[in-house]
């Protein structure tokens, strides 16, 4: 028993030093004006006078939206195109299918920061820079979603798919009506995955885009001093942008365990 104990003291004391931050930005975000910047106690009285501020400011709901759509058009275009690739790999038969799997596996050991003058190039030749063309389609291919997902369906029984051959189902049938509501559990997970990795994406945003108006939250904030806000705003407008991924992952949690138990072994 007095064994049992240290680990949970060492995880209790590992979660507050996580915790510190996050309570530290609401507090301030929440102080009135006169409070100090980095608390030592509660303030005696709370206000919500710097989301106000911060919620007013045209620029940041220009950022909010720019943020929102590059997040969820990646996130439903990223599922729909991984999601194809993995059933083609997994349960189509053709040449050369290995060597271009085993090609697109071998790019998530390629840095992005390799890769990031080569596609700007690609991006100015196209005319997309500063647009949403520019911000959204370069991000789209995902070696480690069609990984992912084409490990779940080759677990998937393969009586499910001889059935529906046998009832004269094609490929777009048996993805639509099969593949896809089997695989809700790890397209789940892999939603949280991918929104939280746009929505918190600050290098490729900042290259790409130029003017204000295709600016993320995250490149937002990094030029949000310029105006002198006070420790307030500035943390009024983290805790805002936070809240949508921590809200995501609530909401979607309880998928990540369903995915691991059906993706964990080598399939």
């Amino acid at each position: 028993m007095r064994h049992g104990i240290w680990p949970v003291v060492l995880l209790t004391l590992s979660s507050l030093v996580a915790i510190g931050p996050f309570v530290v930005m609401l507090v301030v975000a929440l102080s009135p004006g006169n409070a100090p910047t980095i608390p030592y106690r509660l303030p005696t009285s709370l206000t919500l006078d710097n989301l106000a501020e911060v919620l007013s400011t045209e620029s940041f709901l220009r950022w909010t939206l720019t943020t929102v759509v590059y997040s969820v058009v990646s996130v439903v275009a990223v599922l729909l195109s991984s999601s194809m690739a993995a059933y083609v790999f997994a349960r189509k038969r053709f040449a050369g299918r290995e060597v271009l799997l085993w090609s697109m596996l071998s790019t998530m050991m390629v840095p992005f920061q390799a890769l990031l003058m080569p596609s700007l190039v690609v991006i100015a030749q196209l005319g997309w820079s500063d647009t949403y063309w520019g911000l959204i389609v370069p991000t789209l291919a995902n070696a480690q979603a069609v990984l992912l997902l084409r490990q779940f369906i080759r677990a998937l029984p393969d009586e499910v798919f001889d059935a529906a051959r046998v009832d004269g189902a094609g490929d777009w049938r048996v993805y639509l009506s099969i593949v896809l509501p089997l695989c809700r559990p790890v397209l789940a997970t892999l939603a949280v995955f991918v929104f939280l990795w746009h929505w918190n994406d600050f290098l490729w945003p900042l290259v790409v885009g130029h003017s204000d108006a295709m600016r993320t939250l995250t490149v937002g904030l990094s030029t949000l001093e310029s105006g002198n806000p006070t420790a307030g705003e500035l943390m009024s407008a983290a805790t805002i942008t936070g809240l949508p991924c921590l809200l995501v992952f609530v909401v979607l949690q309880r998928h990540l365990t369903k995915t691991i138990s059906f993706t964990g072994p080598g399939g």
